[in-house]
């Protein structure tokens, strides 16, 4: 908890008391807030930043123990909040990913038609529901759902990025290194009239988070301070075509850069996306050397995206709304890259169903200001330098922004609000986690265990992920675990039921 904490009484003195007080803590310590600015500050609902990378494995952030990655900004924000170790995606590819984070539900829900890709028209979504509650929402960066932002509750874009617009332009098959070009063919950013912006370039381009964090950081700068802002901020970085962003080239040199762990050179069956679009990108049996080479890259896209990030943190910053903010940073899923030999995302392993998850508040991100009323009370602060390992899913943030905000949960949401956890009200929000891909992966995890099922390759595995986090034990024909899988297999099947899992109908 912060030394610093001002609280305010409902006396009037009191009040003018806060906001002289206030106004010379300012002058001392964040010199850049004006007027309007303060009057940010005295609005009781928090400005909400939601930052979602594409592809990003939870193990690449130097603050969280990766030492051969540079991510000053992403260790900033982990020193300032809290960082749940054990964030589940539900569904590790993207659209089915952000579905779910957009309307707070599993994806047999958050899906029409499951597992085609059209957002459940019945179902709340996080945008319309802030915008309801006198948020200017805001959209940036990837959109890899069908419709518009603007049909989803957003009430502007910024640097949208999306499929098409690009159709009447040329573009090779191979990269520079020879690489398949098969991501985001011929995708456009897209001014508020949804037309393409040609001069930006077709496909994913070495520029393309720099595109994303310029304009956010510019919106934040001309945003008005009378209304909170939500700001809804998706790059495309790091998923492949790779390629070194503008000004990195050899920023990584890859013979100095580990292997996973769990590397092998391929995988010992079909788990359910063998042949699939990410997993052809390089030839089989994976080469050691290849690898290397993509995590380079991989690597110095991340730090590309750290840099923007920084910016919109500067921006928050210059115009005072850091002090009455909070920050949420994740990936829509992470993605294997030579671990267990494969390279794609459409796997039940943690490299892959597991994101980075960082929340940080105003407490943690701009200490030297005094906090607004709301936020200074004991159930909007949120810890600093903390790393939880309980269990939580992306589909808790919908209900974790509405509650941290003071805004109803629709009734439609399946997810839990973690703010019982960021103030340590509570030890736990949910006891098991589970995960689907298609029909050929059902899983469920505890704090220790994990069973895969896959169903058409007929195939099982259990995970002890306390003694094995990397996942190299296949503990299934263990007849001193029978009891364990026995338990998880009945609840996966429990809510395969409830949630009327297409495999069971």
């Amino acid at each position: 908890m912060c030394d610093q904490t001002v609280r305010v009484s409902c006396g009037v003195f009191c009040k003018k008391l806060f906001k002289m007080l206030y106004t010379v803590f300012c002058s001392l310590f964040c010199s850049s807030l004006d007027l309007g600015n303060v009057q940010a500050e005295e609005r009781l609902q928090p400005d909400i930043i939601l930052v979602v990378t594409d592809d990003q494995r939870p193990d690449t952030i130097g603050a969280l123990g990766n030492s051969n990655i540079r991510t000053p900004h992403l260790d900033r924000l982990v020193r300032s909040g809290m960082t749940f170790r054990r964030a589940y995606t539900g569904y590790p590819i993207c659209y089915a990913s952000r579905a779910q984070l957009i309307t707070g539900c599993n994806a047999f829900t958050a899906l029409e038609n499951y597992p085609r890709s059209q957002i459940n028209s019945q179902l709340a979504t996080l945008a319309n529901t802030l915008s309801g509650a006198g948020y200017t929402t805001v959209y940036s960066g990837k959109w890899h759902n069908d419709g518009n932002p603007l049909n989803r509750g957003y009430d502007r874009v910024a640097a949208l990025y999306s499929a098409g617009g690009g159709k009447h332009v040329t573009m090779p098959e191979t990269d520079s290194r020879g690489m398949p070009l098969t991501g985001y063919r011929g995708w456009t950013f897209k001014g508020e009239d949804n037309q393409p912006r040609l001069d930006l370039g077709v496909g994913l381009n070495p520029d393309n988070s720099r595109v994303i964090g310029t304009e956010v950081a510019q919106f934040i700068r001309d945003a008005s301070s009378d209304k909170p802002l939500f700001l809804h901020v998706n790059f495309a970085f790091p998923h492949d075509p790779r390629m070194w962003p503008t000004g990195m080239e050899g920023d990584y040199d890859a013979a100095l850069l580990p292997l996973p762990a769990n590397f092998r050179r391929d995988h010992p069956f079909d788990h359910g996306n063998q042949g699939g679009r990410d997993e052809v990108l390089l030839p089989r049996p994976l080469d050691s050397q290849q690898v290397r080479q993509e995590l380079a890259i991989y690597y110095a896209m991340i730090t590309d995206i750290d840099r923007e990030v920084g910016r919109i943190l500067t921006s928050l910053e210059d115009t005072g709304r850091l002090s009455n903010a909070l920050f949420v940073f994740t990936s829509d899923q992470g993605l294997a890259l030579g671990s267990h030999g494969l390279l794609g995302k459409q796997n039940q392993y943690e490299h892959s169903i597991r994101s980075p998850l960082v929340i940080a508040g105003s407490h943690g991100l701009c200490p030297e200001s005094p906090l607004p009323d709301h936020v200074a009370s004991v159930d909007r602060q949120i810890g600093a330098n903390i790393q939880s390992e309980r269990l939580v899913q992306l589909s808790d943030l919908f209900p974790t922004l509405c509650d941290y905000a003071g805004v109803a949960i629709p009734e439609t949401v399946q997810g839990k609000s973690l703010l019982p956890l960021l103030n340590e009200s509570t030890a736990s929000v949910h006891r098991v986690i589970y995960g689907v891909f298609t029909d050929t992966q059902r899983m469920i995890c505890s704090d220790r265990w994990k069973l895969i099922h896959y169903p058409q390759a007929g195939h099982r595995q259990l995970f002890d992920l306390k003694s094995d986090p990397n996942e190299m034990v296949n503990r299934i024909d263990d007849p001193t675990c029978a009891d364990v899988q026995e338990k998880l297999g009945q609840s996966l099947l429990r809510w395969q039921k409830a949630n009327r899992d297409p495999l069971l109908q």
